[in-house]
């Protein structure tokens, strides 16, 4: 079979295991668990940064009169930090991904970031609401603001893809099945899918000057993709059929 070469630029990612492997179970390189351990630590004080703004958001609301202006920003930075938190949250876990078999743990750590958005800003919503010096059109005002937080920072923590050490797994299986048992494939910084030819015309082409290879794994852990490309997968299936007869035709001889 001819090699398959491509004209663009070819990183390779540092880290990960290439070669085959003999047991679908998807573990966590040391590497990779000691970056989501400092992911994680990082989101817990972005959090608790959010929260403690939050009291002090609280407090502010207790002693009138009310700086307006004081309050709005501590929303904003409020915001910022717990959707930071989000952001780091959900890296760690690409990085070092529970598994699905343990349901309660498996939703909790990949919605923890929704859970912990939401509690930066419910008790001070409810607050701006019941505050008795506070006029209707600054409950208002402030009361949506702090509403609108409260969704973004939210729906920022959700995970509707989250990952799982049995979708690594099995996304690896696919990918060794066709590739000879080689955990190989190529991707892009804009890409939505990893492909297993850096020839591929979807990734070699004028769009892009560089192309990342490594593992299954990394491609999820770095650009969060799941797709196989349908193009690369076809074509590995036809190499792999066009390879059956010849070997028959030399057990043959």
């Amino acid at each position: 079979m001819e090699e398959n070469k491509s004209s663009k630029k070819i990183t390779r990612v540092e880290g990960g295991d290439s070669g085959s492997s003999e047991t679908p179970a998807f573990v966590a390189s040391a590497e990779s668990k000691s970056k989501a351990t400092n992911l994680r630590i990082f989101a817990f004080v972005a959090w608790l940064a959010a929260i403690g703004l939050e009291v002090y958001a609280i407090l502010l609301l207790r002693k009138p009169p009310v700086n307006m202006t004081w309050l709005i920003g501590l929303i904003v930075v409020t915001l910022i930090l717990a959707v930071l938190g989000n952001m780091l949250w959900k890296k760690s876990n690409r990085l070092d991904p529970a598994s699905e078999k343990d349901k309660a743990r498996f939703f909790i750590q990949n919605q923890l970031g929704a859970i912990m958005g939401v509690l930066a800003f419910l008790p001070l919503v409810i607050m701006i609401f019941t505050n008795k010096d506070l006029s209707g059109k600054q409950k208002g005002l402030v009361g949506s603001i702090a509403v609108v937080a409260m969704l973004i920072a939210g729906i920022t923590g959700v995970d509707f893809n989250p990952p799982s050490q049995e979708q690594y797994a099995e996304q690896t299986k696919e990918v060794q099945d066709l590739m000879g048992g080689a955990n190989h494939v190529y991707w892009t910084k804009s890409g939505k899918s990893y492909h297993l030819y850096s020839t591929c015309g979807y990734i070699n082409s004028n769009r892009t000057n560089e192309i990342f290879e490594g593992t299954v794994a990394q491609a999820r852990e770095l650009k969060n993709i799941t797709d196989l490309c349908d193009r690369c997968a076809n074509q590995a299936k036809k190499e792999q059929n066009q390879a059956v007869p010849e070997t028959a035709t030399e057990g043959q001889q």
